[in-house]
């Protein structure tokens, strides 16, 4: 995270490095499990600012830090003519009040199929994968997970109004998710009688400028994994886009219960180098 800070405040006094041709703050942030999106909901939008022919590579180091546990991701990622993304993530959960880390490998990857963000009267529509692998799977298994590995499919749908409200444009996102992780993989995937849900989750986010933006999301969670409640996820953040090269992200978040442990609230932060 240091070293990350160091860098943006670089980027930062230099200007825009080798900046791509889209326009600022439409690629998104990159939220904890590595996609374009905001905080916790990946949205249609593709990372980076390349357009067309145009290569964009990002590398990102975020922090949830709530009551019990402490999240920490951090990865890489890239896109090609605004239209794939690949990106790897890698999580650390720490059990602040249990004791012990879980850890997550995310690989990703997102295509948009149809539509824009800014210009077409058509949401721009994208789907994606992503292939998560559990590295600390005994826990999960002595509370009932099936399996260290698993897929999660996604269709999402993201687009900006102009001046929809006091003369501020609005992006709106939904985003269905098939899944059968719990707590996102970080308790591992599958069980008896678990099979893959198809979860809803969306963000709204008011541009308060053209470099900086609040907004609110909402992840629906599947709560398949019997020893303990999976309750929905919801935040509140503010993002900076000091330029095309560098974002700052910083959030209110409510994860409610998670492995027995109630009302899990607090702070997420992330910051973004991107070329």
């Amino acid at each position: 995270m240091k070293n990350i800070l160091i860098g943006l405040c670089l980027l930062t006094a230099s200007g825009s490095l080798m900046a791509g041709s889209k326009v600022i703050a439409t690629g998104g942030a990159t939220n904890i499990e590595g996609n374009s999106g905001g905080g916790i909901v990946p949205w249609a939008t593709i990372n980076g600012y390349s357009s067309s022919d145009e290569w964009s590579v990002n590398t990102f180091s975020g922090r949830v830090g709530v009551d019990d546990f402490t999240l920490d991701s951090f990865g890489v990622g890239t896109s090609f003519n605004n239209q794939w993304e690949l990106s790897y993530t890698r999580q650390k959960f720490a059990l602040d009040t249990i004791g012990g880390e879980l850890r997550q490998d995310i690989l990703g990857i997102k295509y948009k199929v149809a539509g824009e963000l800014l210009y077409t009267s058509m949401p721009q529509i994208s789907v994606g994968a992503q292939f998560k692998k559990n590295r600390d799977f005994a826990l999960p298994a002595a509370v009932g997970a099936g399996d260290d590995s698993g897929y999660e499919l996604y269709v999402a749908a993201s687009k900006v109004f102009f001046d929809a409200i006091a003369g501020r444009n609005l992006l709106l996102n939904a985003t269905v998710r098939s899944t059968d992780a719990h707590q996102t993989g970080l308790l591992g995937f599958g069980g008896e009688g678990v099979g893959h849900k198809l979860m809803f989750e969306s963000s709204a986010v008011l541009l308060l400028n053209y470099n900086l933006a609040v907004g609110a999301e909402f992840k629906q969670k599947p709560n398949q994994l019997g020893f303990a409640d999976e309750q929905h996820w919801r935040d509140l953040f503010a993002a900076w886009f000091i330029n095309k090269n560098a974002s700052v992200v910083l959030g209110y978040v409510d994860l409610g219960d998670i492995a027995g442990l109630t009302e899990q609230t607090g702070f997420y932060v992330s910051v973004e180098g991107t070329w």
